[in-house]
């Protein structure tokens, strides 16, 4: 054995040493406290104890259940049908209860702006943002700017259904790409993209034809956005008259808009939530000051 591993008893302490040595230092072979082995020996009873009682060890298509049967997973999905039935019981009389009832019940709906905010954070938060102030591609939900109607009906139906979701019963618009399909050559979108812009308070290109831009929107816009930039909800067509455009409050946001137009989709809640859930969240939503 060589010098760096050879045992001997330390000067200062009197330990036998355990023969090892680094830079110097030489580590002393004490034996560990009998406090600290005694909690090792008991956590290895309680150990051997925990295996005999509750689910343990991993078999091939199964485990040891344990001779008290306990099971973490049964206790959880206990508690869930527990909590679905306490809320449907909650829940029954938003079921039977049209929405205009709801929200004139104090009872009924203070229930369901609870449900609705819970609902709201957990599947809507994601895109229209938890207070629903929108972003871009996704509507604010506060302003009075609805394309499809701001009712609780309407809110209602737009949840249950969706906006371009496949769902038979969806709501579904879709604006021409004027300048991929060759319909506007890039002039005319300039004009009236700056024409709109114009009539909802924003700055238009300078140097742009606004006359010329009019005659443009009423040859090609106004059949679905009204005349007087309005819009038609029968049609889909949002009101161009305020800047709370969906994709972008601009005129080059406008002209992309004219161009290519994007086309949003949302989810049909129907079949995701249950029926007292989807009008919680129409009447949440609705409170949020905008709609109608």
């Amino acid at each position: 054995m060589s010098d760096i591993h050879k045992k001997e008893i330390d000067a200062v302490s009197g330990v036998e040493t355990t023969g090892h040595e680094w830079d110097g230092l030489k580590e002393l072979n004490n034996p560990l406290p009998k406090w600290w082995l005694y909690v090792f020996y008991a956590c290895i009873v309680w150990a051997i104890g925990y295996w005999v009682v509750y689910p343990s060890w991993p078999l091939l298509s199964s485990y040891t259940a344990g001779v008290l049967g306990n099971s973490q997973r049964a206790d959880a999905l206990a508690a869930v049908e527990a909590g679905q039935a306490a809320r449907a019981q909650l829940g029954a009389g938003l079921n039977d209860a049209s929405l205009e009832e709801i929200a004139s019940t104090p009872a009924l709906l203070d229930f369901a702006m609870a449900n609705g905010r819970a609902a709201f954070g957990d599947n809507c938060a994601a895109c229209h943002g938890s207070g629903g102030t929108g972003a871009i591609g996704y509507p604010n939900l506060q302003d009075d700017g609805w394309i499809w109607g701001g009712t609780l009906d309407d809110i209602h139906t737009t949840l249950k259904y969706g906006i371009r979701s496949g769902h038979d019963e969806a709501r579904f618009a879709e604006m021409p790409a004027f300048g991929r399909d060759e319909l506007l050559d890039k002039t005319q979108i300039d004009q009236v993209a700056s024409f709109v812009a114009s009539r909802a308070g924003l700055e238009p290109e300078a140097g742009v034809d606004l006359a010329a831009g009019e005659t443009v929107y009423q040859e090609n816009c106004a059949s679905c956005h009204g005349e007087d930039l309005a819009g038609m909800r029968e049609m889909g067509a949002p009101s161009l008259m305020s800047a709370n455009y969906v994709f972008g409050k601009s005129v080059k946001a406008i002209k992309a808009q004219v161009n290519a137009p994007r086309h949003g989709v949302m989810p049909a809640w129907e079949g995701r939530l249950d029926p007292a859930t989807i009008k919680s969240l129409a009447v949440y939503v609705h409170s949020f000051g905008g709609g109608e």
